[in-house]
């Protein structure tokens, strides 16, 4: 017969709870487990005495008595029932050991149940379930075919039970897994087509508008946007700004509206003013001919004088005929104009809101589209005067640090004052660019090497003597830069490349320090 199995094994069955597992201080030779005696009423009997029991028995008698002895070295009700069965034994009384082996089995092995899942594993098989529900219910809420499959998988999942295999279970969750990577592919490639054909459309518009018109600067804004991963803040920012030109160009087409209507109403008044002229003209001149010969016809003075008379009232009334109609054109005119400045504020309104898509949002200073285009004026000018071109790129140090010591808020506040204290370091000439998260570049038009690399250490100096104040807590934000001299010929990428490598290097020597980018 098989020896019972050792502590570090355990006792398998509902049997493992009969008997507790102990650590001997030393571990007994075989000659002295054949020979210990069972334990007393008040211990419990270890697993190498279990093991001396029924280390010899390999007939049904030994068997018998090993068990007895086993059962009555447990502490309890367990052991008044394994001295029943001893004496049962002892008295080769077969049925009464029999009946207390039935009582043993129904008052105590009967009653065993299944070993349920211990609290980790059952959160672990909660989340499992939850994961399979909730996680899929959103990844897949489109497709018909993948999220029942998902849904009958997790209620497999939350029905299962230690005894039950697991081989089945965890095929099909992988089958659900390689349909669900493929099924994301699809949905990747289709929303990257989708932003192919947008940026298509968009193009062609371009190319039917004017290059100066402000349309190419919101155009051109999505069409970076589409270039680039879609972040979720720079979604709404550059919603934001398409809404406030939306509402521009309404104010704009009313305003064209009104100045339209106030130009076709001076038309319409002047041609009925000369239409009135005229006819007035025509009776007037219709009026001297008949005045002209009633003075032929004259045989008075007194007869001259009221012909006269008559012919002044006529003069006036035609006089002020046409003193009324120019009044008359002189308002439409005025109205004309009202109406042009308000079309001509309305324009440079929408213009100003056009280049806020140049424009940072939460510093105010240049974004990377509004430094390409001040960059290629400002090369293109440099190569044209010979004068030199600079650049510095530099990013904050340790600046999630003070994301985590003073929240998002604070870190938004030091960048900032980070704008702030470098635009009052620069020249007007100068400009500084944000290139998102803590990094940003400096445009230094007209600067020499030596004086782009004495700009920075001033702006680094007065970041050290000039900390932010935040809610009563002071943040001293620092900076690595590499500083480096635009080449004729170069482009922007690659002059970029040198001063980051440079900026890399400060980093690396201890950061907080200005590094000179190789040519």
């Amino acid at each position: 017969m098989a020896d019972v199995a050792d502590e570090n094994s355990g006792i398998a069955g509902g049997f493992r709870r009969l008997w507790p597992r102990r650590r001997e201080a030393a571990t007994p030779t075989s000659r002295e487990l054949a020979t210990t005696p069972p334990a007393r009423p008040g211990a419990a009997i270890s697993s190498a005495q279990l093991q001396a029991l029924f280390a010899h028995a390999e007939e049904p008698g030994a068997l018998l008595s090993a068990f007895a002895d086993g059962v009555a070295g447990l502490p309890g009700e367990l052991h008044g029932m394994g001295e029943r069965l001893q004496s049962a034994h002892a008295d080769a009384d077969w049925p009464r050991y029999g009946r207390a082996m039935r009582q043993l089995i129904d008052k105590y092995i009967r009653t065993i149940q299944d070993e349920p899942l211990s609290g980790e594993a059952e959160q672990l098989r909660d989340l499992l379930h939850h994961l399979l529900v909730g996680g899929m219910e959103h990844l897949l809420r489109d497709d018909t075919t993948l999220l029942p499959q998902a849904h009958a998988l997790a209620d497999r999942v939350r029905q299962w039970q230690p005894a039950q295999p697991l081989a089945e279970l965890g095929n099909d969750m992988k089958e659900l897994c390689l349909q669900v990577g493929l099924r994301t592919h699809e949905v990747n490639d289709a929303q990257e087509l989708m932003r192919s054909l947008f940026d298509l459309l968009l193009e062609n518009v371009g190319e039917l508008i004017e290059d100066g018109s402000w349309l190419q600067d919101q155009i051109g804004a999505v069409r970076q946007l589409l270039s680039g991963p879609l972040d979720r803040t720079a979604l709404e920012q550059t919603r934001a700004g398409l809404r406030e030109v939306i509402y521009k160009q309404g104010l704009l087409k009313q305003g064209l509206a009104d100045s339209k209507a106030s130009m076709k109403d001076m038309m319409v008044t002047f041609v009925e003013r000369l239409d009135g002229m005229a006819s007035s003209t025509g009776e007037y001149h219709d009026r001297i001919s008949f005045h002209a010969q009633a003075i032929r016809d004259s045989r008075s003075i007194a007869e001259l004088g009221k012909r006269m008379e008559d012919i002044l009232e006529d003069t006036a009334q035609v006089q002020a005929q046409a003193l009324r109609a120019r009044d008359s054109l002189m308002e439409a005119r005025r109205e004309v104009e009202e109406a042009e400045r308000r079309v001509m504020s309305l324009e440079q309104e929408l213009q100003s809101v056009s280049e806020l898509v140049r424009v940072d949002q939460l510093t105010d200073a240049l974004n990377r589209r509004g430094f390409d285009e001040l960059f290629k004026r400002e090369s293109v000018r440099a190569l044209r005067s010979g004068q030199t071109l600079s650049l510095a790129l530099l990013d904050l140090d340790d600046f999630r640090h003070i994301n985590a010591a003073h929240g998002h808020l604070g870190g938004d506040a030091a960048l900032c004052h980070v704008v702030a204290l470098a635009r009052a370091t620069l020249r007007a000439s100068d400009a500084v660019a944000r290139f998102g998260g803590e990094e940003f570049v400096l445009l230094l038009p007209d600067t020499s090497f030596l004086e782009a690399m004495g700009t920075l250490e001033r702006l680094r100096d007065r970041l050290a003597h000039k900390p932010l104040v935040y809610e009563g807590r002071g943040i001293v934000a620092t900076f690595s830069a590499g500083v480096a001299r635009w080449l004729p010929g170069e482009s922007q990428d690659e002059l970029l490349a040198r001063a980051d490598r440079a900026m890399y290097q400060a980093k690396q020597a201890g950061k907080n320090r200005v590094v000179a980018a190789t040519e």
